[in-house]
């Protein structure tokens, strides 16, 4: 996972280098435009996140906020954490017909999205996906998966 231990969203993104500032800034603003009403952006778990806030839910695993999305630049490539993707299969298959269509590579881990240049992601689909689950649905799902 990226590591970062800056406290704001600001900071991180100065902190990278120009050419990769660029892309995660490319990134967050598709995400901003896309996301629901109801999460937060924050700096968390070393990346810029987009999570349910505490406050609207507390109750979880470690008492951190839910992460429901995430930008990072790693030394060799970048992360897009789409948790989304993971618990509906339905946007799993989206993503993965977006990627086909458009003969790019997908390299998909059990977390994350990892890519080299930003030309490498269907950031008109991440964008879809990013804004197709409102808060009360992911919190939905979130506890189907726990109560497993």
């Amino acid at each position: 996972m990226v590591s970062s231990d800056v406290k704001t969203v600001e900071e991180y993104l100065k902190n990278l280098p120009a050419d990769r500032r660029a892309v995660v800034a490319k990134v967050r603003s598709v995400i901003r435009e896309s996301l629901p009403e109801g999460y937060e952006e924050a700096m968390n778990w070393g990346m810029i996140s987009y999570q349910v806030p505490l406050e609207r839910y507390p109750k979880t695993y470690n008492g951190q906020p839910l992460l429901y999305a995430a930008i990072g630049a790693q030394k060799g490539n970048y992360s897009l954490y789409l948790t989304s993707v993971y618990q509906d299969s339905k946007l799993e298959a989206k993503l993965r017909a977006a990627y086909k269509l458009s003969r790019k590579n997908l390299d998909m881990g059990e977390s994350c999205i990892r890519f080299m240049r930003l030309e490498n992601l269907p950031l008109d689909v991440i964008g879809e996906i990013v804004g197709s689950v409102p808060v009360e649905k992911f919190l939905e799902n979130y506890e189907k998966a726990r109560d497993r």
